[in-house]
């Protein structure tokens, strides 16, 4: 179930709304519970099973770890467990039959029978709630929360639907006491409802139609593919990503706020970095900073040598983006941003900052759409030969297939509301709209205070409403982060 789905916003999300306000608090975490194992279990039953072990496992681990919390050495073999169980688990769903494909490529080579398994299914979201599983062991072995002896409250956490299948990854210490004790005032619902129909707009109404076009062009055979639709077509995917993972995150957030729970942002408005360093501290933010307390620092951080803080560096976006596939695309996709972010720390960073700002802009985002390339496309040759495509300006074709075949009136107004969607420049306008709508008893301003008093509910409506009429119209609702 997608939280852009008719059966969740006219279903699911009506009945657990009324449900959890209308039941005594004491029981509130109780029908938060039920209701995210139902929502998880909507598609295949089964894998809430995977679930609710990833839960038993930890909340076992956790209540073990603090009690032999003085003593360091066993508290630490007891966390190692804990991590390949949790690792374990995920391994086996996500990357076992990766690992049998490239091992059958090895013997085959030498003349052996290829290993024959059953093609496995991966569990929706498994990455995300085994991230924050592993995280609340290790914070109670750091001392930083305390173990929760309620296994209903934990398994909550875990299991929580606006965040469960797609993030943000949230940390327990963020959500411990509001798990415990919470209020919801009318201002979160106005807050989170705003935000969930943002989010919700940011999907269906910019997400959706530029992956379709990204679709249609990267589907294309080489001989179809022109230098101007490759370039499209990466533009498109590039939006797609950003508005389809952003506004999931917007949705969680403003869900989790209507529930009672503040979720720290996840998105900064990435597209406007100047460097990949600081694209990783705005795109994916819960992600980036769990690898970087739970890897990157353990590993030595940048408190160590030189080499061995590129090799931190490295050894971190290799499993960042094995974490988001098995497939060596992945795998090189992380290991890219990787060597730039080396490149950046060895001297390039110093470089960038006497550079024209425009030009650090124009750095940063062709970096991560030759990135996005690899993200994108199914394999490693499928990826080489669109970039090539994409750098030979002499690639034309004489077919139907070019810019003008795809770019009509409605995507050209998509791409940029879009492009522009994607700074802060719409966020800084409105600010200074409010300031003056709350600072000045001038006439004129007193004029723009009603009206943006009137208009401000009426966007969020409009929105809510081409959003709902996109999805009634449309059958292509499909959501990137699901697979991971």
């Amino acid at each position: 179930m997608v939280f852009s789905s008719p059966v969740f916003l006219f279903v699911f999300l009506p009945v657990v709304l009324i449900g959890y306000f209308l039941i005594r608090n004491r029981y509130k975490n109780i029908f938060l519970l039920i209701a995210s194992l139902f929502f998880y279990s909507w598609g295949e039953p089964k894998y809430v099973l995977i679930m609710l072990l990833s839960i038993a496992i930890n909340y076992f681990f956790g209540a073990l770890v603090e009690n032999y919390i003085d003593k360091k050495n066993l508290a630490k073999k007891i966390v190692a467990v804990a991590i390949i169980a949790n690792l374990g688990i995920l391994a086996f769903y996500k990357y076992l039959n990766f690992i049998v494909e490239n091992i059958n490529i090895l013997i085959v080579k030498i003349g052996m029978e290829p290993i024959y398994l059953e093609p496995i299914d991966l569990p929706i979201g498994i990455s995300f709630f085994t991230f924050q599983a592993l995280s609340y062991v290790v914070d109670v072995y750091r001392r930083e929360s305390r173990a929760q002896k309620n296994p209903l409250d934990l398994a909550l956490y875990i299991s929580l639907f606006p965040q469960l299948v797609a993030g943000p990854i949230v940390r327990y210490g963020d959500v411990a006491e509001q798990i415990k004790n919470r209020i919801t005032q009318m201002e979160d619902i106005n807050y989170g409802v705003k935000r969930f129909i943002i989010g919700l707009g940011k999907k269906v109404l910019i997400a959706n139609p530029m992956g379709k076009i990204a679709d249609e062009i990267f589907s294309l055979s080489g001989g179809d593919l022109s230098s101007g639709l490759a370039w499209l077509g990466i533009i498109c995917y590039s939006l797609q990503i950003y508005y389809d993972f952003s506004g999931y995150s917007d949705m969680a957030i403003g869900l989790g706020r209507i529930f009672g729970f503040k979720f720290l942002e996840n998105f900064n408005y990435p597209y406007i970095s100047k460097s990949i360093k600081e694209f990783w501290r705005r795109w994916h933010i819960s992600l980036s900073t769990w690898f970087r307390d739970y890897v990157y620092i353990p590993l030595g951080g940048s408190k160590t040598t030189r080499f061995n803080t590129y090799r931190n560096l490295l050894i971190v976006f290799i499993i960042t983006g094995f974490w988001h596939g098995a497939s060596w695309n992945f795998i090189i996709w992380g290991l890219f941003h990787g060597f730039f972010l080396v490149i950046e720390r060895i001297g390039f960073g110093l470089v960038l900052e006497r550079v024209w700002t425009p030009i650090k802009y124009l750095y940063t985002l062709l970096i991560v759409m030759i990135g996005w390339v690899f993200f994108r496309s199914e394999t490693l040759d499928e990826s080489i030969n669109y970039i090539t495509t994409m750098f030979n300006p002499f690639k034309i074709t004489s077919n139907i297939y070019n810019v003008h075949y795809f770019i009509t009136n409605e995507v050209l107004l998509i791409l940029i509301i879009g492009i522009i969607g994607a700074t802060p420049l719409l966020k800084i306008m409105t600010s200074k709209v409010e300031n003056y709508v709350v600072s000045s008893n001038d006439i004129k301003y007193l004029i723009i205070r009603f009206f943006y008093g009137f208009l401000n509910p009426i966007t969020y409506i409009l929105v809510l409403i081409f959003s709902i009429m996109s999805l009634a119209t449309s059958t292509y609702n499909p959501f990137i982060y699901f697979r991971f």
